[in-house]
């Protein structure tokens, strides 16, 4: 597994964060209700952040947004209390995500998503929307591979493999699917994003599969895009209002 230079490249974003901490099987867990407290209460969004985890403003302010639409939104630190340190962004920085990853793999990362997941069964949740950034995106795959989840959105992912992994989610998941794709991701290229469509594409995958391709942006736009830049914030915005619909046409 490897990471891209852009997988720890960003802006961050302003705004005041709406949501509070809780607890999920032990696990802190970023969460955010609608503002008229009307949601469906067997329903949530599991929001999968990048590297920057939950603790980011930018997770923060996205998970607000989605609640905004009418959803129950938790957000875990699945990453145990240590993501990627925001400073990495500045100049001169010199973050080794790879060390950084020998201790946030599969092995540190998903027990505790799992705790977060036992723990909304419990309290009566029955469908739940997965949305991944990043990092996040390959725990959408993987959790749709179990048929955990009920619908699928990933954001420019990380370690998705093509043509394997789009193979096993037609053969073996029923969760639909959209990938915001975009035009520099070393992490799921314009290879990958054209043998997903092949693979999924034309009605092959029932449950049904979109995805959508933002012109001139780059591996981290959706989350962590430069909202200076117009074509960028257009495209963020635009990656967000996709997967609502979705969630709203699917879970």
């Amino acid at each position: 597994m490897a990471f891209c230079a852009d997988c720890v490249k960003g802006f961050k974003h302003e705004g005041t964060a709406e949501g509070q901490w809780e607890e999920f099987g032990g696990v802190k867990s970023y969460v955010s209700i609608p503002p008229d407290g009307e949601y469906a209460k067997d329903t949530v969004i599991l929001f999968l952040a990048d590297l920057f985890g939950p603790q980011f403003i930018n997770a923060q302010l996205l998970v607000d947004g989605f609640a905004k639409n009418g959803y129950k939104v938790v957000a875990p630190d699945y990453f145990n209390g240590d993501p990627a340190p925001e400073n990495a962004f500045n100049p001169g920085v010199n973050f080794d995500v790879m060390k950084w990853f020998a201790n946030h793999g599969p092995e540190q990362t998903r027990p505790p998503l799992d705790k977060v997941l036992v723990a909304l069964k419990e309290q009566g949740i029955t469908k739940i929307g997965a949305t991944g950034y990043c990092f996040g995106g390959r725990y959408v795959f993987d959790l749709a591979f179990e048929n955990i989840t009920n619908v699928s959105v990933v954001s420019h992912p990380t370690f998705i493999k093509a043509p394997e992994d789009l193979e096993k989610y037609l053969e073996v998941s029923k969760a639909p699917l959209l990938i915001n794709s975009c035009t520099y991701d070393e992490r799921f290229p314009h290879e990958s994003q054209a043998i997903a469509d092949q693979v999924l594409g034309d009605g092959k995958f029932a449950p049904g599969y979109k995805r959508e391709y933002f012109e001139g942006c780059t591996h981290g736009f959706a989350v962590r895009g430069d909202l200076t830049d117009p074509k960028v914030k257009a495209a963020k915005e635009g990656a967000f209002r996709s997967a609502v619909t979705w969630f709203r046409t699917k879970l």
